[in-house]
């Protein structure tokens, strides 16, 4: 149970229901009516969805490459198994809840078309043919998923229709998690290239990989610094900045390892997960509040 529990990755769990509640403060910010049903339905679907798509990865995982430390064959059997119906339920249940809202007659097709996107990733993700988790594209598709969709559904199954303001808090937000966990694959990095794992870090090379953290990381708060020109107040925005210290921290320090310094990995797992994190969380309590 408890190797179980590690599988589900419940940091990403916590930073969807995070990004999922920023969707719908934002939605109550323009203004539109709170709905209950919607919100509890789609925070479950969306969450449920994201187990799955870690779950189904585990799955899928090539024999080569060890789930668990010294593993035996009936054990590898026995979590696969467990894995596959946990995953499979959670897809049901994911499915039924998207049914539940269609059926009370809050589901617009605006929505609708960003959970069927989400289920679609999800699939991709970690099933064969395409498992996008071991060609590169893993870490976008995780990104995509925490930053764009998850707080894009919770918007529009209380907004009903799309809206600019959505767009420019989550492109900067999925540039944020991306770059992030691009950075969370540096301490793995051997052990990745050992059981030909497919990171993006390993499919472009570290020297690439930090020039795109760095382009990432700078276009975001570009995009944020952007945003009175349309239509976004700067003293709405502005707690977005206060992780900037740690972003530019998370520069310095990759620019360093780049040029032969020596790593100090917990701290910066640490700042990549409060970069993203934390503005995300910042966002959102504006929006609430406001």
């Amino acid at each position: 149970m408890v190797n179980l529990l590690r599988l589900l990755r419940p940091l990403y769990l916590l930073l969807g229901a995070l990004t999922y509640i920023l969707g719908v403060g934002l939605a109550a910010y323009l203004g539109n009516p709170y709905d209950a049903l919607s919100f509890w339905l789609g925070l479950v679907s969306t969450l449920l969805a994201l187990v799955s798509m870690f779950l189904l990865s585990e799955v899928f995982r090539p024999l080569i490459d060890p789930i668990l430390p010294d593993e035996t064959p009936a054990v590898r059997r026995s979590l696969r198994d467990t894995m596959l119906y946990t995953s499979v339920a959670c897809l049901t249940a994911s499915v039924v809840s998207v049914f539940i809202i269609y059926n009370s007659g809050h589901l617009s097709s605006f929505a609708l078309l960003f959970i069927v996107l989400l289920l679609v990733l999800v699939i991709s993700y970690a099933v064969p043919p395409l498992r996008l988790v071991n060609r590169g594209f893993g870490e976008i598709v995780v990104a995509l998923h925490l930053a764009y969709l998850i707080p894009s559904v919770a918007f529009l199954l209380q907004a009903s229709r799309y809206h600019r303001f959505l767009a420019m808090i989550v492109f900067p937000l999925t540039a944020l998690a991306l770059a992030s966990f691009i950075v969370l694959d540096f301490p793995s990095y051997a052990r990745d290239r050992k059981y030909n794992r497919g990171t993006l870090l390993a499919r472009i090379g570290w020297e690439r990989a930090v020039l795109m953290h760095n382009l990432l990381t700078v276009v975001a708060y570009l995009i944020l610094l952007a945003a009175p020109l349309f239509g976004i107040s700067l003293a709405l925005i502005w707690p977005g900045f206060l992780t900037l210290p740690f972003a530019i921290f998370q520069i310095v320090s990759l620019r360093n390892i780049a040029q032969g310094g020596r790593p100090i990995w917990n701290m910066l797992t640490v700042t990549a997960v409060a970069v993203f994190g934390l503005t995300a969380y910042f966002l959102t309590l504006t929006f609430w509040l406001r």
